[in-house]
C-alpha cells in the first residue's frame, strides 16, 4: 500500500473534531477537485503490519484513513491489522468506491456538486456526511444515503481571507435556513496544527 504520511494530531473536522487521532494518508486520488489542499501523490510502500505498528506508537485509539482517496487502496486486511492494535478505524472518502465492510466509521465528503457524474457517490450507508460548501452550489441532502449521525457543511477554504469570510457567513446563513445541517470548521487550520 502506498502511504503518503502517518502523523499524530487532532481531528480537525466533522463529528470527531478535537479528538486525538493517528492519520494515515494514502497516496493518490481518482478526482481532481479545484479546491483540494492536500499533497497526496508521493508515498512509500508499506505493508499492513508496518502501518499498524506505526499507528500503535501513539496512544489515541482513533485512526483516520484519508488521502487523496483511501478507497483506491484500503483493504479489509489493513483494517483487521489496525483492529488487532485496538484501533477504531475511521475513513474519509469521496464515496466513489466501496469500502471494506469492517471499517468502524465512514465520513462521506462527496464532490459531485463540483465534478458531476465522475464523482457519483456509490455508498448507501455512512456515519456522517461532510459537504464542502462554496456559498454558490446548493448542497444536496443526499436523502438516498442513510446517514447515522450528522450532516455537516464545511466552508471551502479558497486561500483568500476575504472570500473565505464570505463563504463562512454564507455557510452560517444556509444552516440557519436549513438546520438539518451542522457547521464543520477546519479547526486544525484555525489552530495551525497538522
Amino acid at each position: 500500500m502506498k502511504v503518503n504520511e502517518i502523523f499524530y494530531s487532532l481531528q480537525g473536522e466533522g463529528y470527531y473534531a478535537g479528538t486525538a487521532a493517528v492519520f494515515v494518508r494514502l497516496s493518490g486520488c481518482n478526482l481532481r477537485c479545484p479546491f483540494c489542499d492536500t499533497q497526496h501523490e508521493s508515498g512509500t510502500e508499506m505493508s499492513d503490519e508496518e502501518i499498524a505498528r506505526e499507528t500503535a506508537k501513539y496512544p489515541a485509539r482513533l485512526v483516520v484513513i484519508t488521502g487523496g482517496e483511501p478507497s483506491l487502496q484500503l483493504t479489509k486486511s489493513l483494517v483487521d491489522a489496525l483492529h488487532d492494535e485496538d484501533k477504531f478505524v475511521a475513513v474519509e472518502t469521496n464515496g466513489t468506491h466501496r469500502l471494506p465492510s469492517n471499517v468502524d466509521w465512514i465520513t462521506l465528503s462527496p464532490k459531485d456538486l463540483y465534478l458531476g457524474e465522475e464523482a457519483k457517490v456509490e455508498l448507501a450507508i455512512v456515519d456522517e456526511i461532510k459537504v464542502v460548501y462554496d456559498g454558490k452550489h446548493e448542497p444536496h441532502m443526499y436523502s438516498g444515503i442513510m446517514c447515522t449521525h450528522a450532516r455537516f457543511l464545511q466552508p471551502c477554504d479558497t486561500g483568500d481571507p476575504v472570500r473565505n469570510e464570505e463563504i463562512v457567513r454564507s455557510t452560517i446563513e444556509y444552516i440557519k435556513k436549513d438546520p438539518r445541517w451542522k457547521l464543520s470548521l477546519q479547526i486544525h487550520k484555525i489552530l495551525n496544527i497538522r
